[in-house]
């Protein structure tokens, strides 16, 4: 009888009827309290446990839980395990410790039940304690205690305590375990303490997936990844297997450090091995095809994503719509953006930068309206974002708005990233005295802020107030990059500092460890193009280990139109000529060179050039803003409806111009003649001279003059 009743009990339970279990154990009770024979509960009551707990019946659980008190058997090693496993299910580790401190038990099962939970539930101070009350019994931790004590003390960063643990195991007599070792590394790697953890993972007698795993997380946490990719290609060639998280944190580093196109290989490698792509995966992808502008593959993996069901998480839609709109694409960013309902302020964030990145400042300013009026507060990362479109429209109004705002809210002051995206904004705008200022009242600076106040002096031709800031930088041990010796030498261009821009580039590579790149020698060809060391400009370009592009040839040919030498110059058109460039400002400059030396013949081919490839030389723009808005419109544009007022302002400003010295009262300054002059301009500089005015007292009418040199 008692064995049909136990049978039934477990075979209710099995199927979920908890309370006909119950119902049954009322029978066996009755049995064992006639013949005083409480073991026959044991097993009833083990199985209606485990019952609750996979079921979640708290109620249940603790009715059980008090009869158990009753019957006295709160104690029982059976039962101990049980309870604990119970109460930690429903995250009541109060009850779970209550039960195993109370309870004589000598085995470590209970106490580590209770470790692993606190460290499940992220408690883990909690553990460290349960984990020392557990020693202080006199119950010796075991193989499957460690573990998880030594995550936690690589949790909470304990660096002490994580040794303690460390040489308890090391003078316990238990034998070497593979899941122990793993777990020291990982508490070493998450401690910091990279070259310990590394020392651990080479003294292993063996590894598994998840030792190489945890090193190269441990490389990857602390930003080594040439470590972490070395390690990762020796996991290859011993054929370990790979598991998708690390996958996704190499390919994750190689999107960090600018290795695009590795970060794409990695995930087709993953595809071929037969590995399903997750959601981080997918985003790693489409943050390489953004950077890259591999729009074609982006839609590919936004295929991908959509037949494999993960389209529908938030952090992948904002990477799609990143995607699309860094790749020009902004009408399927926009569409993406308009089927999120909840948007977040990541998702304003990934469409607000879309727009930046394509120069839309109408679009990013209706956005962020649009934004605020949702009820969506604005972070530091969109802060961020805007700031560069108010120097690039010439529109510094919103962004000394920007500033007020970011100086008001106490919380954007850790920011760097905003304060240099306001220095920048107004180095770049030609407000170099407030770009200081604000440069100045930074305690904390990084290679960042010194680049953008180092470009903004280079642009106003402060060549030697460039060279003394970059000099504060090495003294103060900041280390710069290839973007800030771009701006170093662009500095010592606009200067004539040649001397000094040579002694740059040559330190490149032995000073500051930085190979010279395809940008750094186009610095150096506009700095010998401007001394009118044409035959050192040349030098340079049919030298270096790099094609030449567009740009270059244009800076060459401008220096040497300005200088008057002619051979190179008909040398570098020809070159210029034969890439056949889509930027109708090449071909003007080529045009009028040939058309100073007579070259009529030339001048011709170069018109049909431009014919027959389609090439339309762009026409100045000029915007008005009459505080609503701005107003574009083309040189001799007469479809404003306000044509003859803004011309008749025009002309007056030019004549202001003239009387300030601006123009040159010796020729017109044509159209032809903007492209000549600013063809070889390095990327640094600003695209177009801009002059402001102010008419008073009628109402402020502000003309910004943009000559449009694309």
């Amino acid at each position: 009888m008692i064995d049909f009743l136990l049978t039934s009990i477990k075979n209710l339970t099995d199927q979920g009827h908890l309370w006909k279990a119950f119902k049954t154990f009322t029978l066996i009770q009755y049995h064992a309290s006639s013949t005083a024979s409480y073991s026959l509960v044991l097993h009833p009551i083990s199985c209606l446990l485990l019952s609750c707990t996979n079921l979640k019946s708290l109620a249940q659980g603790k009715q059980l839980h008090a009869h158990i008190f009753v019957l006295g058997l709160e104690r029982h090693p059976i039962l101990v395990p049980k309870l604990v496993s119970f109460y930690s299910s429903f995250n009541l580790l109060v009850d779970a410790h209550f039960v195993t401190e109370d309870s004589n038990i000598l085995h470590p099962v209970p106490w580590n039940m209770l470790i692993s939970s606190y460290v499940r539930y992220g408690k883990f101070s909690e553990a460290l304690s349960a984990y020392r009350q557990m020693m202080n019994k006199g119950i010796r931790p075991d193989n499957f205690t460690y573990p998880s004590v030594l995550k936690a003390c690589g949790e909470m960063m304990d660096v002490g305590s994580g040794m303690e643990v460390h040489e308890s195991i090391k003078a316990s007599s238990l034998e070497w375990n593979l899941f122990v070792h793993n777990a020291i590394v990982s508490m070493y790697g998450r401690l910091g303490l990279v070259d310990v953890a590394r020392h651990m993972f080479d003294i292993m007698p063996d590894r598994d997936a998840v030792s190489w795993n945890a090193m190269i997380s441990a490389y990857a946490t602390r930003g080594m990844w040439k470590e972490a990719f070395k390690l990762f290609n020796s996991m290859q060639v011993e054929s370990i297997e790979i598991n998708i998280i690390t996958w996704n944190t190499v390919a994750g580093g190689c999107l960090r450090t600018g290795n695009f196109k590795g970060a794409l290989e990695l995930l087709s490698q993953m595809r071929s091995c037969g590995i399903q792509l997750d959601s981080i995966a997918l985003i790693i992808g489409l943050g390489a095809c953004s950077h890259i502008g591999a729009i074609k593959l982006g839609k590919e993996i936004h295929g991908f994503a959509f037949r494999g069901g993960t389209c529908g998480y938030d952090n992948l839609k904002n990477a799609l719509i990143t995607m699309y709109s860094r790749c020009k694409d902004l009408r399927h960013a926009y569409t993406l953006f308009q089927l999120i309902g909840n948007k977040s302020i990541i998702t304003w964030n990934s469409m607000l930068s879309g727009c930046t990145h394509m120069d839309l400042a109408e679009e990013a300013s209706f956005l962020f309206r649009e934004m605020l009026l949702s009820g969506i507060e604005p972070n530091y990362v969109t802060i961020a974002s805007i700031l560069p479109l108010c120097a690039r429209v010439a529109n510094l109004q919103h962004g000394k708005e920007f500033h007020c705002y970011i100086t008001k809210c106490k919380g954007f002051g850790d920011y760097l990233l905003l304060w240099n995206a306001l220095v920048d904004m107004y180095a770049r705008s030609g407000k170099v005295s407030e770009a200081k200022r604000v440069f100045d009242s930074l305690t904390k600076r990084d290679e960042v802020t010194y680049t953008s106040m180092i470009a903004g002096y280079g642009m106003q031709g402060e060549g030697e107030a460039a060279l003394e800031l970059f000099e504060e930088m090495n003294r103060f041990h900041i280390k710069p990059d290839h973007v800030t010796l771009v701006a170093v030498l662009s500095a010592c261009s606009h200067s004539g500092l040649v001397i000094q821009g040579q002694k740059v580039f040559e330190k490149m590579s032995s000073v500051y460890g930085i190979n010279p790149g395809l940008e750094h020698y186009a610095c150096m060809v506009d700095l010998f193009g401007r001394a009118g060391l044409l035959n050192k400009a040349k030098e340079i370009i049919t030298r270096m280990p790099y094609r030449p592009t567009s740009a270059m040839w244009a800076t060459l040919l401008g220096a040497c139109r300005i200088h008057g030498n002619t051979d190179v110059g008909e040398w570098a058109a020809e070159k210029l000529l034969e890439m056949r460039p889509e930027n109708s400002g090449y071909y003007v400059l080529i045009a009028n060179m040939y058309a100073a030396s007579g070259c009529w013949n030339k001048l011709a081919t170069v018109r049909t050039s431009m014919r027959d490839l389609g090439v339309r030389k762009a026409p100045g723009c000029a915007w008005v803003d009459v505080g609503s808005g701005f107003s574009p419109f083309l040189v001799g544009d007469t479809s404003n409806t306000h044509t003859h007022e803004i011309y008749l302002l025009l002309d007056g400003l030019s004549e202001l111009m003239k009387d300030d010295g601006h123009v040159s009262t010796e020729r017109s300054c044509s159209v032809d003649d903007v492209f000549e002059e600013q063809s070889g301009q390095t990327g640094l500089e600003v695209a177009g001279a801009q002059h402001c005015w102010s008419l008073a007292p009628e109402g402020v009418l502000i003309v910004r003059y943009v000559m449009n040199v694309y």
